[in-house]
This record gives structure tokens, C-alpha cells and sequence, in this order.
């Protein structure tokens, strides 16, 4: 084995991760980082209105055409649950987790669309989150072509 290694420059043990099912682990390149933390932020601040809604009843007043949908118990319920789902898929992200492509971005673009039936209650928050949503989607879409980087 020490020729072998000595011919090859390298320890064959040591080439495992280049079989298939091996793959060596890849963190997040820059557009992939910054659409994680993003998407994190993003899933906070729909944490923070989700509780905000479910225990402080009298915070959002709806706009005379009411909410869409839902009472504020449900979009309160709803903003907590996409909010928790968001951030941990941007963490999944950060990981370099391929399927976290994916699923930040079907997130993302619920979340905007469910922002914007809850605007009518909250306008500033419900724009903040909408830009960052779609922050989100132009990082991933837009630069997932870009090779990650070896950890």
C-alpha cells in the first residue's frame, strides 16, 4: 500500500468522498448565504407577527374590508407556522441542503402572497416582508447556477 500511495500521491482511504453517495459537503457560496440569512430574517419577522396576532388581540385593526379569508387568530397561526418553516429552511440553506433551494422558494412565495392578503392589517410590516420574500426568490433563482464552494 505504500507504493501505491507513493505513485499516487494520495491515500486511496482518504478518496472515499468521490464515490458516489460521498459527496463531500458544501457550503453556501455568497448569493446562497445572503438568500439564507434573508430568508431567516424574512421567517422571524413572520414569527414575531404571528404572536403578535395571536396574544395581542387589540395590535392589528383590519382595514374595513376586513381580512381575507381568516380571522386574526388563523393568520396569527398561520404567519407563526410559515414563519418557523422559513427559518429552518434557511438554515437548511445555509447548510448547502439542495432541497433548501427549493423549499425557501415555495415559502418565500407563499409567504409574499399570504402578506399580501394580511397588508389590509399590518401595511409596513406586510411590505417589509414582501420585499425580502422576493430578496429571497431572486437570490436562489437567479444565482443558483453559481458552483458552492467545499468546505
Amino acid at each position: 500500500m505504500s507504493d501505491y500511495i507513493r505513485m499516487q500521491g494520495t491515500d486511496p482511504r482518504a478518496m472515499d468522498s468521490t464515490r458516489p453517495g460521498f459527496a463531500e459537503p458544501r457550503a453556501a457560496n455568497g448569493w446562497t448565504a445572503f438568500a439564507a440569512t434573508i430568508a431567516m430574517l424574512a421567517g422571524f419577522f413572520n414569527i414575531i407577527i404571528g404572536l403578535v396576532a395571536l396574544f395581542k388581540n387589540n395590535y392589528y385593526v383590519a382595514a374595513p374590508g376586513g381580512y381575507l379569508v381568516l380571522n386574526l387568530t388563523g393568520w396569527g397561526w398561520l404567519h407563526l407556522i410559515v414563519g418557523a418553516l422559513a427559518a429552518a429552511a434557511g438554515a437548511a440553506l445555509f447548510s448547502g441542503a439542495g432541497w433548501a433551494k427549493v423549499v425557501v422558494v415555495v415559502l418565500a412565495g407563499f409567504n409574499a402572497l399570504a402578506m399580501l392578503a394580511f397588508l389590509s392589517a399590518a401595511p409596513a410590516w406586510g411590505l417589509i416582508v414582501i420585499v425580502l420574500d422576493v430578496l429571497v426568490i431572486w437570490a436562489v433563482i437567479a444565482h443558483s447556477s453559481q458552483p458552492e464552494t467545499s468546505v
